[in-house]
Parts: structure tokens; sequence; C-alpha cells
């Protein structure tokens, strides 16, 4: 029998010592909760009161008080995509070695750069490296006619279903930099990243899945490591989940055979409590309501996740698009295809790190180094694409290909090129997206952008526009800071749809 606590209630004694004076005077305190309740009934009040740090007025709608703030809410106009699998080439692939051809890099092979084309900082400082041509054998591709090297037969077979962008530009010149500008809009450290603002603008469809996961290639971690996937001044509950490669993707999901589902649930409830009882007087340590709701999150998901990364209920020939079958494309393909399951489940953001640890960064050896990570990519992106539409998941999926820049025209080390943030290309499909196009210019040798020049600003806010949300009004007030996803910069591209 559990003993009431010390002092809980009055002596028979005390209890006839208060007089209706002594109970107006303390039960008055009370009165106040009157209006406090009826004020919290009111929706403007109650968010302004509660959400401190939270959506201002320009926000798409908050859920209902109580609601989940995983909850879906309503976009600012009709969205073209539901969810978003971002493939992410992390080191820089070599644009004019894949999608943007230059005939006059063979004309000035091994000449110094030209000065017409201006001078610029080089992440290695190598001045006056020779003009390197590209040994890419080059197609045009589908009915658009789409320019791509023989690195990416398989992608080629996509060409009508891809916009390619070739005038993309960043202000990242080295990893950390540019990879945190691809992610979060900043080359500097602090900021949510992309997916952190997505989930949080839209919430999720299913509550029994993370809104936002994240896999890195080779058992690596990409540059600048979990703030990738982080959510800075935002609460920590809109960060990324990450996947792992393998047989289980997600650690220590499966409950031990010894333990019954009632003594689990109990002993999580027993959690909650204790970690509720914790919080109250911490309110500003978003983690800790990060943590209760990954606790709540990881018990439905010990029902639904499994059959969600089950890849054995995938036919033979749904491996075999991914490349699963064969050693080079296996990881990959395999990340593909987990992809495309939870973006089918609901998942809202899914961002694949391939060639995670800057494997993509050739400064020599690029012929050898980009044909193995072409090899391994190349299949399992072209089977991404191809199931997605089969399916009919590509209308309401938005794939986006890229990484934090391009390469150099000249060489670097006689073999490879440096970092090039000042014009290289990205790709996207799916969405309401005309395929089979390429956007965007460079300059004669692949250095510049110089036709509809699209900041990461831009392509950020591109994304945003094809999710419904509205880059400018997706706010969250921090520090009485009104901070908006693309730093109040940037615009949406809409040749990308029409």
């Amino acid at each position: 029998m559990k003993l009431p606590a010390p002092n809980a209630f009055p002596s028979p004694e005390e209890a006839q010592a208060i007089t209706r004076r002594d109970m107006l005077l303390k039960g008055g305190g009370a009165f106040g909760g009157l209006a406090l309740s009826f004020l919290l009934g009111q929706d403007d009040f109650a968010r302004k009161l509660l959400a401190k740090e939270s959506h201002t007025g320009e926000q798409a709608a908050s859920p209902a008080m109580g609601d989940s703030p995983l909850a879906p809410k309503p976009t600012h106009f009709p969205a073209k995509a539901k969810n978003v699998i971002f493939l992410f080439m992390e080191g820089g692939p070599s644009h004019i070695d894949l999608f943007d051809p230059k005939p006059a890099l063979e004309k000035l092979h091994g000449k110094p750069q030209p000065e017409s084309f201006g001078k610029v900082l080089l992440a290695m400082g190598e001045q006056n490296a020779p003009i390197m041509a590209s040994p890419r054998k080059w197609k045009r591709h589908g009915k658009g006619g789409v320019w791509v090297s023989d690195w990416l037969p398989e992608i080629a077979t996509c060409a009508d279903d891809i916009s390619v962008i070739r005038s993309c530009w960043s202000n990242g010149l080295n990893h950390a930099g540019g990879v945190c500008q691809m992610v979060t809009g900043s080359t500097l450290a602090g900021r949510p990243s992309l997916g952190s603002w997505v989930t949080y603008g839209l919430g999720t469809e299913n509550q029994s899945l993370p809104a936002f996961v994240v896999m890195n290639t080779g058992g690596r971690t990409p540059v600048n490591g979990v703030r990738n996937w982080g959510t800075g001044f935002m609460p920590a509950l809109y960060q990324g989940t990450p996947f792992q490669s393998g047989p289980t993707p997600i650690r220590d999901l499966e409950t031990p055979s010894m333990i019954s589902a009632e003594q689990q649930e109990a002993k999580l409830t027993f959690l909650d409590q204790l970690n509720r009882e914790h919080q109250i007087s911490r309110e500003a340590q978003t983690e800790l309501d990060a943590r209760i709701r990954s606790y709540e999150l990881a018990f439905r998901m010990q029902a639904e996740a499994p059959e969600a990364v089950e890849l054995s209920e995938e036919t033979e020939k749904t491996k075999q698009l991914y490349g699963m079958d064969q050693k080079a494309t296996a990881e990959f393909g395999q990340q593909c295809l987990l992809a495309r399951r939870l973006v089918e489940r609901g998942v809202r953001f899914v961002q694949l790190f391939h060639g995670a640890g800057s494997r993509w960064d050739s400064h020599s050896g690029l012929e050898k180094r980009h044909a193995e990570l072409c090899q391994s990519m190349d299949k399992p992106v072209a089977g991404l694409l191809k199931d997605l539409k089969q399916r009919g998941l590509l209308d309401e999926t938005l794939v986006v290909w890229g990484g934090e820049f391009g390469r150099t025209p000249m060489s670097e080390k006689g073999d490879g090129r440096d970092h090039n943030p000042y014009g290289f290309t990205m790709f996207m499909a799916g969405a309401g997206i005309q395929g089979g196009r390429m956007l965007g210019a460079t300059d004669e040798i692949g250095l510049h952008a110089i036709e509809d020049r699209l900041h990461v600003h831009d392509f950020h806010a591109t994304i945003l526009h094809l999710l419904g949300l509205d880059h400018m009004r997706v706010v969250y007030n921090h520090k009485g800071r009104p901070e908006r996803p693309t730093l109040n910069e940037g615009e949406a591209y809409h040749k990308i749809v029409g």
C-alpha cells in the first residue's frame, strides 16, 4: 500500500482551524487561473504565451494545442511535393566531367587560365595551374537532349525525368563551409539544417517513424558531423535521425525476447514520468523534450519501423534495379531503396550522404576516384528514379542530387581539380518538375555561373516552394529575431517547373 507523503493532508485540528476568511485568502490565487484558462482557450493568446520561440503568424498554422509539434501542418499554397530525398555527393563532384561539357578545355589543355576569366581564390592555393581537359565521352540523352558523360550511363537513361541546373554557386570555399551552407544556408555553424526547417514547417504524416532521416555511406560521417542534420537554435526534436547501412538500419530497435510488450510499456511510462518531473524546472532545455519524445517515438517505431526497413519484402527484380546484387553498388543501392520505402510511408525528408568523409574531393587522381564513386552511385540513383516513377511516387517526391560545390577547370597536382564554388551543377527530379532540360550555364571553361545564377539560398527557396512553403513565411523567433531558412535571402527558381 502506498502511503501519502508527509503533510499531504491537514490534520483534523488544522482543518478545523481554517476559517472562511483564510480559505478565501489562500484560494484567491486560483481566481486568476479562471481568467488564464479563458485566455488559453483563445488560440492567438495561447500561441503567443506558450510558443515563446516558435511559429509567428507568418508561419503555416501550428497544430491544435496539445497536439504533437510534428503533426502535419498546412502549406502556404498548393504543394508540388510531399517529401524530399536529397542525394548529397559529399566532397564536390566535378560538373565539367559529369553534366557540363566544355569543348574549350580541349583547346586550352595544358595552357594557363586565360586572364579574361578572372582570377579566383582557390582552396589549395595552387596558382597558375594549367587548364585540364576532360577525357570523358559525351552524348545527348532523351528527348530533351541532356548532356551526360559516359561516367553516368544509368542516370543518362533517366534524362527526360531530370532537370539539370548548371549555374549553381555558393560561398563555401572549403568543405566545412561548403557543406554547412548547402545543408543549413550558412557557411558558419549554428543554424538549423534544411531538413529541420522542413520538419518544423510541415510536420510529418507518419507519427511512428522519424520525420527526418539521414544515412551515410561507408560507415563514415561527413565533414561537420552531426551538425549537418542538427537543429541549431530550434528545439532538438526537429533534428534528423541517423540510420545505418546493413541488415539493421536502426540500432537497438528490437525489444529483448525476455521483455514482454506490457513490461516494455510499463518501463517507458515510468521513465516518461521521471523525465517530465525532471523537465518541470528546465523548460529552456529543449533536448529534454526531444529526449522524451524520442522515447515515445521509439516505442511506436518498435511496431512499425521493422516493416519499413525490412527489404526482404522487395522482389529480386527491384533489388537488382538498385544494384543491390553488385558489390560496388550494394550499399548505396540499399540506402536508396530504403529512402523510397520511407517516403512511401510518410517520412518527410531523407538525406543520403554518398562518399561521406569528402571522398568526392579529388585534388589528385580524379580519373580513378571519380570513376569508382560514379560506379557506386549511378545505378542506385537511376534505380530510385525509375522505381519512384513506376510506383507513381515521383509525382509527389522531390529528388535532389548534388554536392557542396564543383571542381575547377584548372588542374591540381597534374591529375586532379580544386574546389569550385563559383559555378557548378545540381539536378532535381519529380514533384512537377519538367524533365529533359538543362537550365542556366557556366562560362566557356566551367569556372563561373553566368546565366540564371542560382545561389544556395535560391536553391533552398526552390525546394521549400515545391513543398508549398514560402521561405520568407517560415519563421522561427530566436532571441527576439525572426529567423528564416534562407537568412532572408534568395528567390524560388520558377523555371524549374515551367
